[in-house]
Parts: structure tokens; sequence; C-alpha cells
């Protein structure tokens, strides 16, 4: 079995068992990934400050946000396990809640009160919330995330058609629909849980995707370089968000063809995507998505899409280029560049911190995507900030 190891030896988190408000962060020595050793403690300070903010908006019963989405406290879980919290009372009442949530084919997710499209998302919750248990490194939860792998395994949807091979927010829906948001969650869940198998019970079918479904699934998503002058084609190489369709809208190429514009959030979703599903760093695939990201590289906003999905944007960004492993960038415009630098430069400037408490948040004022919710920020934050630091996803 491959072990998907994603990051470097930057920032090492361990979690006590006090029921403390406190954070432990050690640093390794030296210059991890490139980041000076000044530059990773003012990350983890950051991370400290968002911690304690987050501790200090969980609700009595576990949840944070909106406890109809279980995905809204599998977020903040999952960084407070990965940033090294040693408040296991907080780790307890979120596991709790979570718990309460899971349903009996594996599934973690709440039945919305009122309808609505998508229902309880059970394939986003499930998979989000999936990881963060994981995190947790319980033996107790092994079963239960075995059930969710499963759960996550059975709803790639393989059917005859351009959705083949990805997944969309519910399987039960019963039309043929997947996008690249929602497959990159469901990919990264069963990787990052993949050594759970190993525990699962003799004669009990291990749970997988097929992944060269998904590759070729991710693939139809990416778009292909167009036109009389293909070379310099702008779209090329970057990602929509389904077959045939683009949150960036369309744009009309010096030949005249109407084309899906590609964007940032899902271009390093499908790059992402992409290596999981054990496509090679010198595919062309890999090499055209890194070629866009680096013709549109901005931590200003996301391209294409400005101020919408920022935060996402940032999270999926540092995984991706993780994953791919490369710490030294050079820009189409010529400009050399640590993505990990500027990365929790960018991210340590933008959390806001509350005088009266000393404790940091981070919001965009741009609410698309659930991204006015400073809790779902935050927690994007802090494991974007923990990757970049040299930590794993």
């Amino acid at each position: 079995m491959k072990t998907w190891v994603i990051g470097g030896l930057g920032l090492v988190l361990a979690v006590a068992a006090a029921a403390t408000q406190s954070v432990v962060l050690a640093t390794a020595p030296g210059d991890a990934n490139g980041v000076p050793l000044s530059l990773r403690h003012e990350a983890q300070a950051a991370m400290q400050r968002g911690v304690q903010w987050l501790l200090a908006r969980q609700q009595a019963d576990g949840h944070w946000s909106n406890p109809e989405f279980p995905a809204l406290t599998g977020l903040p879980l999952w960084a407070l396990a990965r940033c090294g919290t040693t408040n296991q009372a907080a780790i307890a009442r979120a596991r709790a809640f979570l718990l309460t949530c899971v349903h009996t084919n594996g599934a973690i997710y709440r039945e919305p009160a009122a309808p609505q499209r998508g229902g309880g998302l059970p394939n986003y919750n499930t998979a989000i919330c999936l990881v963060a248990l994981h995190a947790l490194n319980d033996p107790r939860l092994t079963p239960l995330i075995l059930r969710a792998r499963a759960y996550v395994a059975g709803t790639q949807h393989l059917g005859d058609d351009e959705y083949r091979g990805g997944m969309g927010y519910d399987p039960a829906n019963q039309r043929p629909y997947a996008d690249l948001s929602n497959s990159s969650l469901a990919y990264e869940a069963m990787r990052l849980t993949q050594n759970v198998e190993d525990q699962r019970p003799a004669g009990e079918k291990r749970a997988d995707l097929d992944w060269a479904a998904a590759a070729a699934f991710v693939t139809r998503i990416q778009n292909k370089a167009a036109g009389t002058h293909a070379a310099a084609d702008p779209e090329a190489g970057g990602f929509g968000y389904r077959p045939g369709f683009s949150m960036a809208g369309t744009t009309t190429n010096a030949a005249g063809e109407i084309r899906l514009r590609s964007y940032g959030s899902m271009t390093y979703a499908g790059l992402l995507s992409l290596i999981y599903a054990d496509v090679g760093r010198d595919d062309p695939r890999v090499q055209s998505a890194l070629a866009w990201a680096l013709k549109n590289w901005s931590l200003q906003e996301n391209p294409g899409m400005g101020q919408q999905g920022l935060y996402y944007f940032y999270n999926v960004l540092a995984k991706a280029l993780a994953a791919a492993g490369r710490a030294q960038l050079t820009t189409a415009a010529g400009t050399s560049l640590n993505w990990r630098v500027e990365l929790i430069k960018r991210l340590v400037g933008q959390q806001k911190i509350e005088p009266a408490t000393g404790q940091g948040y981070w919001v965009n004022a741009e609410g698309r995507w659930w991204e006015a919710d400073p809790v779902l920020v935050t927690a994007y934050t802090l494991l974007a900030l923990h990757v970049a630091a040299g930590g794993a996803p």
C-alpha cells in the first residue's frame, strides 16, 4: 500500500492529555522547506490565536456554526487535531456531536429541517467528517471510519456518462451528476484515511475507489489547449467546476470559440485530485495545471473568481503544491518565489485579532460558499497554515 505523506518536518504538533486551552507547538531546527524559523514562529502564533478563537466558540453540545451540517464541525475538529490543541474536553464534545450524525450505512450527515437541493449533502459532510475523526487517532473510532470509507467509495458515480469517476452532493437524487469540488474532497478523504483498511476484519471487502475512473473524470474537466494559437491559450491547463460548466463562466478566444474559463480554486483541486489518483508529477495534465497556476499566480484573489471562495482557494493551494513537491516556483512573469513563505505571510497578515482576548480569526467579506462564516474560514486557514509550515494535511 502506498503511504501518502504530504509536507515536511517544519512543524511537529503534539497532543497532550490535559484539558486546557493551550497549544503545544514544537519546531524542527533549521530552515524547513525554505521557511525561515522566524516566519514559522509567526505562523505558530497565528495558529495558536486561531485555535483559541475556535475553542471559545464551540457550542455546549460540541458543534460549531450550524448543527445541520456536520462538516462545519468536522473542519474545526480537523484543524484542532492538526494544530495540536490539548483541550481534550473540546475534542470529546466535537467527537460526541459527530457521532450523533452517523447513519447505519456509514454516512455522516443530518437530514435538513427543510427540504433543499442536495438534501443533507451526505457526500460533502461525510468526506470532511471522515478525515476529522481519523485525525484523532482514536482506535475506538476504527469501525465507524471503515463504514464511512465504504459509504464514500459507494457514492462514486460509475455510470457510462461524462460524470463517471466523480462524486456529487447526494447520490440518492437519482440523476447522474458529479463535480470537482465534491470529488476532490472525497478523493482526499479516501487517500488520507486509507491506512485504516489494514484494520478491516478478515474476509470483509476493502473499500477503495476506481482511481482510473477518478483520473479520467478529473481529466474531462481540465481545459485543453484550443485554437490556432493553442500554446498561448489562457485557459489551457486550468479547471472548471464540472464537465461543460465553470463557475467562472465562459470566454471567447481569438478564433471565436466559446471556452470555459479556468479558475484558481478548482485548478488546484484538479491538480491535487490528479496526484491522489496516482497521475505522475511529470504527466502533461499535472504539468499543464501547474503552468496555468504559474501564469495566473496570485494570493490577492482566487484567480478567475476574485474574492469568492478565497479561503477555500488558500486551503487547496497549500495541499496541492505540497503534494506536487514544489516549494520554489517561477511565475510566468519570471518572478521566483517560495509559495510556503508567501502564503504564510499572506495568511498571518489577514488574521483579525480581538484586542480583548488576543484570539484571532479569519473571515471573507465576500460571503459566497459560506465564507461569511468565520468558523469555516478560520478552519480552512488553520489547515492551510499548518500545511504551508510543513505539516501533513
